[in-house]
């Protein structure tokens, strides 16, 4: 085993990675991570997947003892505006369909149209999010009575791979404190702090990484480098030279531009979703946090300039922008060929990076340090282990990025030439077929990208049945069965959602009460 962990970068990946090896492998290997105090990170990655629950608890971490440190606040799902017209909005929750006699209450749905929001109609949790509603009740009990939760601490730990049930909720949390509290967390158990700058990567006589160098400290050896450089690729891209594979022909947007907008919460409210609205050169996305929204226009620079793109967002926030100062991202996006190269991993933006319209970001970083563990090599070095990580990561993006592409292609906005042409991109090989089966038949598992990469076929329902661009039609078989149970089950749909919005604290009372926070003073306060 490679016992000599050598960490280069900080952030979110950086110190996801130091943390989970620390708490995997103990003193059984050393850990060392350098960052430079010069280089700034991203430190907008902000929202997450529901499966993010399986990182905090394989580290033992309960959510009261994190997420008030990283100004975090519940996640039920994703709320898309105007991406079909104008004041249209629909959601894209973590909850999956329902079947009756054998179909999903989607293609009922269909069927039946029992009002024109099919969100609200196959979900419960698209009232809870219009109602801005806590998933938890104020005892802390969770709303979902078909979770079963272990109390204080996991029975044991898990992955992505045990993701069996759908749980109900991800976080918003401040990406930067969340990596502070990770620093610590991984500090206290043995892992070392250099900082510093690294000024050479030197090889050896096979181009592997011997050693890093860096200014002050020296050189530093290790067995396995993970670089965490972001889109610098300091290691994996620059020193050893892997190719960037760019999916920028499928994926227009390149560059972000993001503002932190402090906000009252007492008298706003906390909308316990992210919000992503559609915009002439791309989307804003909106993510509330304790005490601040976070912020930011994702655009296509062939569309837009720096200079429109932010005087845009500062008039989406309106006067709460006023002399703020507004962070501009070039995003590369794409991955390296290769995630694993020699003694090489990448982690987080410098592995891949595909637009943050899904909150893809995180869960990358999560999957390649899971994954990381799984193939962590001997002395060895067996070939086949990297072949089978980079494969699984390759496949993961690639993924995403297919369901991405299914977000322009499937918007019905065609008001200008930004959207109209992400109508005529290049399409990931695939996807056109399948764009075909799902105007007959729903997606389901045996449709939809055949790899593993976070999303389930509900996922991609949702989509299209919200954007509103593709045709879409029900089974016939539907038009000959009794549609009896099916209204039955739209019904007690509506019931179950109408009885918790009642019964549920809105999210901001629920912090409210959990952390001391000012009474809720909004005019609509339930």
């Amino acid at each position: 085993m490679q016992s000599r962990v050598v960490i280069v970068g900080g952030g979110t990946a950086g110190w996801m990675t130091a943390s989970y090896l620390r708490a995997t492998f103990g003193d059984r290997i050393s850990v060392t991570l350098v960052e430079s105090s010069g280089v700034a990170t991203i430190g907008v990655g902000e929202a997450t997947f529901s499966t993010i629950r399986h990182f905090f608890e394989y580290l033992g971490l309960d959510e009261r003892e994190w997420m008030p440190e990283c100004h975090a606040t519940y996640k039920l799902g994703i709320r898309f505006e105007n991406w079909r017209r104008p004041g249209h909005h629909f959601y894209h929750p973590f909850e999956r369909l329902r079947v009756v006699d054998g179909f999903p209450l989607s293609e009922w749905w269909l069927h039946q149209r029992p009002s024109e929001r099919f969100d609200q109609d196959v979900f419960v949790i698209a009232s809870l999010c219009d109602a801005m509603r806590s998933p938890r009740h104020q005892s802390g009990r969770l709303f979902e009575q078909d979770f079963v939760e272990n109390g204080d601490q996991p029975v044991y730990r898990t992955t992505l791979a045990e993701q069996d049930t759908q749980f109900p909720y991800a976080y918003h949390f401040d990406a930067s404190l969340l990596a502070g509290f990770l620093a610590k967390y991984a500090k206290q158990r043995g892992a070392v702090h250099v900082v510093d700058d690294v000024v050479d990567v030197v090889l050896d006589e096979r181009g592997w990484i011997s050693h890093i160098v860096t200014r002050d400290f020296g050189e530093i050896e290790g067995d396995l480098f993970v670089d965490c450089t972001g889109f610098r690729g300091l290691l994996i891209n620059q020193a050893l030279a892997e190719p960037f594979v760019s999916y920028q022909d499928t994926l227009p947007n390149d560059r972000a531009v993001a503002l932190r907008v402090p906000v009252d919460m007492a008298k706003t409210g906390i909308r316990p979703c992210t919000t992503a609205s559609a915009m002439d050169a791309g989307w804003i996305w909106t993510i509330p946090l304790y005490g601040r929204i976070g912020t930011g226009y994702v655009y296509a620079g062939d569309y837009c300039t720096p200079e429109e793109a932010e005087s845009t967002l500062r008039k989406f926030v309106g006067p709460a922008a006023d002399e703020l100062e507004a962070n501009h991202i070039r995003m590369r996006i794409g991955r390296s060929r290769r995630s694993w190269v020699h003694n090489c991993v990448a982690v987080g933006l410098s592995s891949g990076f595909v637009e943050p319209l899904e909150s893809t970001g995180i869960f990358f970083i999560q999957h390649a340090i899971e994954q990381l563990v799984k193939h962590f090599p001997a002395e060895s070095w067996d070939e086949r282990q990297r072949d089978s990580y980079n494969q699984r990561m390759a496949r993961c993006m690639d993924g995403v990025r297919e369901f991405l592409v299914l977000h322009y292609r499937g918007a019905a906005r065609a008001d200008n030439a930004y959207w109209r042409d992400a109508k005529t991109r290049t399409l990931p090989d695939g996807l056109a077929e399948r764009l075909e089966q799902w105007q007959t038949r729903l997606p389901d598992t045996e449709s939809i990208f055949p790899y593993f990469h976070g999303f389930e076929p509900y996922s991609y329902t949702s989509m299209l049945l919200g954007l509103g661009g593709i045709p879409l039609r029900p089974p016939p078989a539907l038009g000959l069965l009794d549609g009896t149970a099916a209204a039955k089950e739209f019904q007690a749909i509506g019931d179950q959602a109408r009885d918790l919005v009642n019964r549920l604290p809105s999210q901001y009372s629920y912090f409210a009460h959990l952390h001391d926070l000012p009474p809720e003073r909004r005019a609509d306060a339930s």
